[in-house]
């Protein structure tokens, strides 16, 4: 067993430290910039968003066309949110476990990224 002590900040700034047991690969903590985690996070409630309105088109029986409009948007607002947490894990995440000699993490990065695209 590893202990990993690692903070977390949400969307209204309350910082809290933790330490997790963790057993196996991941060894590396994760620490996320508080502005990049928020520019984040509103993408993702922008995306929510799109596609609340998809279902309301839906339920309202929209044009199809207009609806699935609507859904390229939110199509294209998690792909830009998935390359925004590509780089973020890239440079922090992926950076610090290659420094700490955590190969293991790479190689979990790497499933997911072929998973994502």
């Amino acid at each position: 067993m590893t202990q990993i002590t690692h903070t977390h900040t949400d969307e209204h700034g309350n910082v809290t430290t933790h330490t997790h047991e963790v057993n196996g690969a991941r060894t590396h903590g994760h620490y996320h910039s508080p502005a990049e985690k928020k520019k984040q996070l509103n993408r993702i409630a922008k995306a929510i968003g799109h596609l609340q309105h998809v279902k309301v088109m839906m339920e309202n029986d929209e044009d199809c066309a207009d609806v699935l409009m609507q859904l390229s948007a939110v199509n294209a607002a998690l792909r830009g949110l998935g390359k925004e947490i590509i780089n973020e894990h890239m440079t922090h995440c992926i950076t610090h476990a290659i420094e700490n000699g955590d190969t293991d993490a790479v190689t979990e990065f790497q499933k997911a990224i072929e998973k994502f695209m």
